[in-house]
């Protein structure tokens, strides 16, 4: 698979710069700390994102920070971000009631390249948090199901308590090979696997020339996640990562997100391990 960029001055310079409003329609809280939020444009327009792209997302007179889209492209009128309450911005947003206004600009970063995944067996890896921009194209890959070939989920949180998406986690069973775990049952009443991910990596039958693996957690899970896949003979150019950290600005100019020679949200946040393997900062 050839490596795969995006050139965000191609992008209107309207979307770049100006943010457009977006209503809240609807939230869920999933856990103390992760909240659910649907929003949608007030003129009516889509948002046109792939999946594993991200939006700017403005609490006017608070300020704006780079927020995973969660939602398919799939799901027409609306569109969902999963947002963690970690500082003032996010704060704000977990605060806001349905009705109430903020400002979005882009899509921005290149996103999955979901159409050179086709007809091919698919292995998504999730860790915490990582599952949120990881259900996009889990969720785009059911709703196509016919065009993709095995599917496989791995989901992997520290506690029961933070497992995110529940409802839809019993869909992805019925429709995939999907398969979870946790660090520590923490006290709570749990029957399923202990341990951390890469537990769940050794069982599986995966042919290495079919199979392309999707990771999206925390940056001290992907070398070891990796090193597993490559027990399993996966080639470098087979296993997707999004580096989504240290963004900023979405469009390459403040480079707080810079990664050896790339810039995260422009030439990413989408990597293939071919592209990044050699960069110490990236892993």
């Amino acid at each position: 698979m050839a490596q795969f960029t995006v050139d965000v001055e191609k992008i209107k310079p309207k979307k770049l710069y100006h943010p457009k409003i977006a209503k809240l329609v609807r939230t869920q809280a999933w856990t103390e700390l992760e909240k659910l939020f649907e929003f949608k444009f007030v003129d009516g327009s889509e948002l046109g994102h792939k999946p594993g792209q991200f939006v700017e997302v403005s609490v006017f007179g608070v300020g704006e920070a780079p927020i995973s889209v969660s939602s398919s492209p799939t799901k027409k009128g609306s569109f969902e971000i999963c947002v963690r309450k970690v500082g003032n911005l996010t704060n704000a947003l977990h605060s806001l009631k349905e009705g109430d206004t903020v400002g979005i600009r882009g899509p921005f970063g290149n996103g999955f390249p979901v159409d050179k995944l086709e007809g091919k067996d698919l292995l998504f890896i999730g860790g915490g948090i990582g599952m949120v921009p990881l259900r996009s194209l889990i969720n785009y890959t059911l709703d196509n199901r016919k065009k993709f070939g095995k599917v496989t989920i791995l989901y992997g949180c520290k506690t029961p308590a933070e497992f995110l998406f529940c409802e839809e986690l019993k869909i992805w069973a019925e429709k995939a090979d999907y398969r979870e775990t946790v660090d520590s049952p923490a006290g709570m009443d749990w029957k399923g696997n202990c341990g951390v991910i890469t537990t769940l990596i050794p069982p599986l039958q995966i042919n290495p020339d079919t199979t392309y693996a999707v990771i999206v957690g925390p940056p001290v899970m992907y070398k070891f996640v990796i090193r597993s896949l490559k027990e399993k003979n996966l080639p470098d150019d087979h296993i997707i990562m999004s580096l989504e950290r240290r963004m900023k600005c979405g469009v390459g100019k403040c480079g707080h997100c810079q990664i050896g020679p790339y810039y995260c949200c422009k030439d990413g946040p989408v990597f293939l391990y071919s592209q990044i393997k050699n960069i110490k900062e990236a892993l």
